[in-house]
């Protein structure tokens, strides 16, 4: 599976390869890092199909991660990306556009990475991912 991360953050690129180190050697999932929601899209359009699943921060400078939900959602249908929002504001306006822009999970900062591997079905033993 592989999961485009976009965030601001540079150092969410070391997180992320630290807490899934087993299932990338494993092989179950191959991350590729976006810093902007303009970095996001035009990886998207060089790889069409490849991302089945995006993680988003919604606060960015430029783009932000909403526009970016908003684009995704108009321009990529085959087959869709499963999008899930992270953000460090849990506010209800952010949850409530994101769920209306079509975001199907909705993730609060720090991500408890437990939680997001059982989002995306990983067990610890094995090799079970559905997405």
């Amino acid at each position: 599976m592989k999961i485009l991360v976009v965030d601001d953050e540079i150092d969410v690129k070391v997180l992320f390869e630290q807490r899934f180190r087993k299932e990338v050697r494993e092989k179950l999932v191959e991350f590729v890092f976006a810093y902007s929601g303009e970095e996001a899209l035009s990886y998207l359009n060089q790889h069409r199909h490849e991302a089945v699943l995006i993680l988003s921060d919604i606060n960015m400078p430029g783009m932000n991660g909403l526009e970016l939900l908003a684009q995704i959602k108009k321009k990529y249908h085959e087959p869709p990306p499963i999008v899930m929002m992270i953000t460090a504001y849990g506010d209800e306006e952010n949850y409530n556009r994101a769920k209306t822009l079509g975001a199907d999970e909705f993730l609060i900062k720090p991500i408890d990475f437990n939680v997001l591997k059982e989002k995306l079905k990983i067990k610890d033993h094995g090799t079970n991912i559905s997405s």
